[in-house]
């Protein structure tokens, strides 16, 4: 009879603990936050970015196919993120370029249109690169989103862009990631399209998840049911979820099978034929990394997202943000948080708003949003609903496209040679170059050219010197019959002391070479 006890008594443990376990690991119907706990969360996620983005900030780009060996110190102290604001305040573009989007919102409400984000977004005063820059482009010289982010109209779409500006969707969203992905499908096609894209989705995703779970491994898996299982990025998170299982604590295994399949960029101009490497997936991939093996651990995650190499400021801001929304602010342990307090009142570069008062826009937005969604708020209660996630909708971007060279063509269209002309075969092409001024003293200027293709005119450009509203690539075009064609660049406006350069030539083919991407 004691024996038979003994057993009940075993089994409804483990009955209990199983539930228990299960609760743990999966979103409940509702979730019932206090307001104190939200609002702890959404600083948590603010400052978690921030100090993601200065831990890894001395080695952005250093490390470009290669990981930052463990001998190699990552300095960090109390005055880090301050002598960054004072004298290289740039390294947040993660978060200021996220502040354009928020500043829309409490402008305009929730409804802004994307028009509204793209305008404040082109028409802003700091420094773009890839996606940005061209979307900007494209928008200031009438090409709107979401045409602004397509891989036609935007070489650089697969690119990081939006991926590391999705933070406010995720953190204006608590809970409700089909809403974050409502956000992001406004304001992420204005600079990408496809793979871009969805890096954006799901870093929202996470952060969103991040509100009513403190599982990392649930958070990482369910954020990626946002993505259509189709897409490449899809498939490039699933394979390190996998290698996780495979190699449970082995993060340098995972990121050489991450590399060695998933590394071939053949999107962004800069990083084809080149370790450079800006793709989407690939920084996701060491954001997930970090914190799959960081396993709630903040300085781990730090350390392993930022060492992945690459992009690694921008892989442990989402990755520190993420996380520090799962923990809370005051949960961030003391060593990482305390360099953020002297910068709490700071404005960020190009803005008006420091962290502190980004915390209370954050937590205004998000309960305005989870009011909209059908959340229950009642007193210092917040009931959050659960949305069932859907994926996004499907987009390929390339498709059909495969780099195959990759010539340095060293032209330049000027007062002397108005016109310059080169040949290829293939589907498609992408010429690198720039729009400049010989001497310094001379005012800023715009030069006009024409492209043709096979004789035909396809586009007029204009490309201003100056760097901020600059045309990332010269001319582009894709989706040309497989064969031999000539491009000709015609200069409408020659003016002595200003040229275009043309750099490199980057080639495409409908036919993938028969030895590449080999990944057995």
């Amino acid at each position: 009879m004691q024996n038979n006890l003994f057993l009940f008594l075993i089994l409804i443990v483990f009955v209990a603990t199983t539930s228990c376990n299960k609760k743990q690991s999966s979103t409940p119907v509702k979730t019932t936050l206090t307001t104190e706990i939200l609002k702890d969360k959404i600083k948590g996620g603010w400052a978690g970015q921030v100090i993601g983005c200065t831990f890894g900030g001395p080695t952005e780009f250093q490390y470009k196919g290669t990981l930052i060996q463990d001998y190699q110190p990552i300095p960090w102290n109390n005055g880090r993120c301050k002598w960054y604001y004072e004298n290289s305040p740039g390294l947040y573009d993660d978060v200021y370029m996220d502040l354009t989007f928020v500043d829309v919102f409490e402008k305009e409400g929730l409804d802004a249109p994307a028009s509204s984000h793209a305008n404040a977004f082109a028409n802003a005063e700091y420094m773009l690169w890839h996606a940005n820059q061209a979307a900007r482009y494209n928008i200031l010289n009438g090409i709107t989103p979401p045409q602004s982010g397509h891989w036609l109209n935007n070489p650089h779409a697969d690119d990081i862009d939006f991926q590391i500006e999705a933070d406010f969707a995720g953190l204006m969203s608590p809970g409700m990631v089909n809403t974050s992905t409502d956000i992001c499908d406004k304001v992420g096609h204005i600079m990408n399209y496809g793979d871009g894209w969805y890096g954006g989705v799901y870093v929202a995703a996470m952060y969103s998840l991040a509100f009513v779970s403190n599982d990392v491994n649930y958070i990482v898996t369910e954020a990626l049911k946002s993505i259509p299982q189709e897409s490449e990025f899809y498939k490039c998170m699933s394979d390190v979820i996998g290698w996780k299982k495979e190699f449970p604590t082995d993060w340098k295994r995972n990121w050489f099978e991450c590399e060695r399949k998933w590394s071939s960029d053949i999107g962004c101009p800069d990083g084809v034929f080149n370790s450079f490497n800006i793709d989407a997936k690939i920084n996701a991939a060491y954001i997930i990394i970090g914190l799959l093996y960081g396993e709630g651990d903040f300085g781990k995650t730090m350390e392993i997202s930022t060492r992945c190499g690459q992009d690694s400021d921008c892989n442990p801001a989402s990755a520190g943000g993420i996380l520090g929304t799962m923990l809370g602010y005051s949960t961030i342990p003391e060593y990482w948080r305390a360099p953020v307090y002297p910068v709490e009142n700071m404005d960020f570069k190009y803005t008006t708003m420091s962290l502190n008062d980004v915390y209370e826009l954050g937590y205004k937005h998000a309960i305005a949003v989870l009011e909209k969604n059908g959340a229950t708020i009642n007193g210092d209660a917040v009931e959050i609903p659960f949305q069932e996630i859907v994926p996004a909708k499907l987009e390929v971007c390339f498709e059909g496209h495969f780099p195959i060279e990759r010539n340095h063509v060293g032209k330049q269209l000027n007062s002397i040679n108005k016109e310059s002309e080169f040949e290829f075969e293939g589907n498609g092409f992408v010429l690198t170059g720039n729009a400049q001024k010989l001497n310094r003293d001379l005012p800023e200027g715009v030069l006009e050219f024409e492209v043709y293709v096979d004789e035909q005119k396809v586009e007029q450009i204009k490309m201003p010197t100056i760097y901020t509203t600059r045309r990332h690539e010269v001319a582009w075009k894709y989706n040309l019959p497989e064969g031999k064609h000539q491009v000709k660049l015609k200069l409408l406006n020659p003016q002595e002391g200003y040229e275009v350069r043309a750099d490199h030539l980057l080639v495409y083919s409908s036919v993938k070479p028969a030895n590449a991407w080999k990944t057995n």
